[in-house]
């Protein structure tokens, strides 16, 4: 079966379905809270989401300030893990946040993601430096990675 897959820009109205990701996906959820004040306040932000035949899966956060751009957050529904949409999303915020302007991206990620760590690596993130007991559900240390976009 070929499912219908589409990369868009968040709106107010996915916010049911990002919350459904996110509890899915994070032991420290953003709130739906967040999400509207990052949609509506924050001028420097961009979310997109990916919809599998109309429904959101997935989705991608950067804050995007003068030339440099921050990945707040990316999470897919656990089933539709491997289909390579969280690639896909990452693709899509970089050339974003280039097209913007940036010339340099950053993230933290957990010590422990291997996986999300991989996945950043296949776009040339690199290392930087360690956020010591950055996660507050468990103190865990995050590793912060950059990548030069041009």
């Amino acid at each position: 079966m070929n499912n219908t897959i589409t990369f868009r820009k968040m709106t107010i109205d996915d916010l049911d379905d990002v919350m459904i990701v996110e509890a899915n996906s994070f032991t420290l959820p953003w709130s739906r809270e967040a999400f509207f004040n990052e949609l509506t306040k924050n001028q420097f932000a961009q979310y997109l989401v990916v919809e599998v035949d109309q429904l959101v899966v997935g989705y991608c956060g950067v804050w995007i300030i003068v030339d440099e751009a921050h990945i707040t957050n990316i999470a897919v529904l656990p089933d539709y893990r491997g289909m390579k949409l969280g690639e896909a999303l990452m693709a899509r915020v970089i050339e974003l946040a280039s097209d913007m302007g940036a010339c340099r991206m950053t993230l933290e990620v957990r010590v422990s993601n291997e996986r999300a760590q991989n996945l950043y690596r296949k776009f040339g993130f690199q290392k930087g430096a360690i956020r010591k007991k950055y996660y507050t559900d468990n103190m865990e240390d995050a590793i912060v990675m950059w990548v030069n976009l041009s």
